[in-house]
């Protein structure tokens, strides 16, 4: 059982795993033993996920969920095959817990008046410089 979040775990047979060959370091190895660990889980028909953590989830997974919902992780950042299937578990149980937490709605603000009289202000000094440096702007007072 993983426990992603206090309300949500996820049952071991509801991730599949498939090793494959790795590249990267690992000497010899690399050409033998395949380390390289793909965490398959069904975002789509989970039962452990609640009906907005799955969308947000979706969501947030973007191109590594298929066209079924299957979530793809691939691990190959370890040499031993146990490391990265423990690292394909934790980006997971991180990307549910990101998909966890609801957004912030956003609040609508208003510019006070202060500031809004600021912006004029400004607008009207940068309009008045590069109206001065217009061959026929304004005359300058002779010196």
């Amino acid at each position: 059982m993983i426990i992603a979040t206090p309300d949500i775990h996820i049952p071991e047979d509801e991730l599949q795993f498939q090793f494959k060959l790795a590249s990267g370091p690992g000497g010899q190895n690399v050409n033998k033993v395949a380390t390289a660990a793909e965490l398959r889980f069904d975002v789509a028909r989970s039962p452990s996920l609640p009906d907005a953590v799955r969308a947000r989830l979706r969501a947030l997974a973007g191109s590594r969920v298929t066209q079924d919902g299957q979530l793809l992780i691939t691990a190959r950042r370890f040499r031993s095959q146990e490391r990265n299937r423990q690292d394909a578990i934790e980006r997971l149980v991180g990307l549910i817990q990101q998909a966890a937490t609801a957004p912030r709605p956003r609040v609508k603000t208003r510019p006070s008046r202060a500031a809004k009289q600021r912006r004029l202000e400004e607008k009207r000094r940068v309009g008045e410089k590069k109206q001065g440096r217009r061959p026929g702007g304004p005359l300058r007072s002779e010196e």
